[in-house]
């Protein structure tokens, strides 16, 4: 195997990079990412490019950014014909591998998006993303008794236990090379394995493997979050099981991690995009805010020591990540920037109303309108919580005009 590791993408859904323990929020209880974080570089600067699932989850594998990679709209699939980080790394004598949560296939916007009808919707193998070896379902949101078909299963199976249970669990099968049912083996070649996974995904009520949802009055809310009202009584209520989700999760995550070769496997754990929780009175995702783009990134490599690293990071930087590691080289990452925007308005509940585009710095973060006119100008520095919008601000028009010519 010589230099090149084992490459183990953990991906998760909705999971808000303030929604861990060892980033400080005082609600998360995450024992096995907090020992992930602490051996791990931490990109605390990390976001995703798209604050929604398939518009993130495309530029995630590709490299390249929503509309370009051809998702433009909620409902389009990945083209059959757009070249993945899987694809490169199996010419690049990886074995490949896929396990999870897709949602990048064709759905039928006319079904509801909870439920088996598009749980059990078959991805054909020309549709996984040039993985040699998928197991997953396109999406349903069910977090218990998930439907899984692919490479071992031409027929959706329903597998009873918690979705993040079950998922890394085959995960581990695989990586131990029991997928088929033999023996287990050491593998000959090199590996990339994404493990995709819902939770902390709406439902939030769904049970979460034993562990029971927080009473919603102790929920520490941070200031952005509007008081005495509806945002306030919503956001503790889903919190309660939000947080349920996050513990169970890391518990998976824990179990996997255990079955990982450590000395020779890159490990990333990050999620396609947050959840705004009543911060700003707003709720889900697609949202420029804070909660919305910026995500957990945590990566332990062979080669790495463990430290907080704070450059703009994107997932859509994780490809180029992988191919340096395949070809034996060290990733010399980091930007002063990270683009975001959201490509379409989703019609659905609580969504973001409008298309966007934007770019983020640590210290600073500009958002304008499809006609370029500014939107939100944060002081990140300052103004973590985002409390206080300098769009229209005099003092900061200077600074404006000249971060404008930047989001592209």
């Amino acid at each position: 195997m010589g230099d090149r590791p084992n490459i183990l993408w953990i991906v998760a859904t909705q999971w808000r990079a303030q929604a861990c323990g060892y980033a400080g929020d005082a609600n998360a209880r995450t024992p096995y990412l907090d020992a992930l974080a602490a051996e791990s570089l931490n990109f605390t600067q990390a976001v995703t490019p798209h604050p929604f699932g398939p518009f993130a989850r495309a530029a995630m594998l590709t490299g390249v950014p929503s509309p370009e990679n051809g998702v433009r709209d909620y409902f389009d699939p990945l083209p059959v014909n757009a070249r993945t980080i899987a694809h490169e790394l199996g010419a690049r004598g990886y074995a490949t591998a896929f396990f999870g949560k897709w949602h990048l296939w064709q759905r039928d916007p006319a079904v509801p998006l909870v439920g088996e009808a598009h749980a059990k919707i078959i991805v054909p193998p020309e549709a996984r993303g040039g993985f040699e070896f998928w197991e997953g379902f396109e999406s349903g949101f069910l977090l218990n008794d998930p439907w899984l078909h692919g490479s071992r299963l031409p027929q959706p199976k329903k597998f009873p236990g918690y979705q993040s249970d079950v998922v890394c669990g085959r995960a581990a099968e695989w990586m131990s090379g029991e997928e088929r049912g033999r023996k287990p083996e050491a593998r000959k070649q090199p590996w990339y394995c994404v493990v995709s996974l819902e939770p902390p995904h709406p439902p939030y009520e769904a049970p979460s493997a034993g562990v029971m949802a927080r009473d919603a009055r102790e929920i520490l809310l941070p200031a952005n979050v509007p008081l005495d009202g509806e945002a306030e009584a919503q956001a503790r209520r889903e919190l309660a099981g939000y947080y349920a989700h996050i513990e169970a999760t890391d518990r998976a995550i824990g179990r996997l991690l255990m079955e990982v070769p450590r000395e020779t496997t890159a490990v990333v754990f990050t999620s396609v995009h947050g959840d705004m929780h009543g911060a700003h009175g707003l709720f889900r995702k697609g949202w420029p805010h804070e909660e919305s783009v910026r995500v957990p990134f945590l990566l332990r490599h062979p080669a790495e020591g463990a430290r907080r690293e704070e450059t703009a990071v994107s997932l859509v930087d994780l490809p180029a990540m992988a191919m340096a590691w395949a070809e034996g080289r060290t990733w010399v990452g980091g930007r002063a920037e990270a683009q975001i925007s959201m490509p379409s308005v989703v019609r659905v509940p609580h969504q973001c109303d409008r298309v966007w585009r934007g770019m983020r710095t640590p210290r600073r973060k500009l958002v304008l309108n499809p006609d370029g006119t500014p939107w939100l100008f944060f002081d990140l520095e300052n103004d973590p919580g985002e409390l206080r919008n300098l769009a229209q601000d005099a003092a900061h028009a200077r600074e404006i005009a000249e971060l404008r010519p930047r989001v592209r």
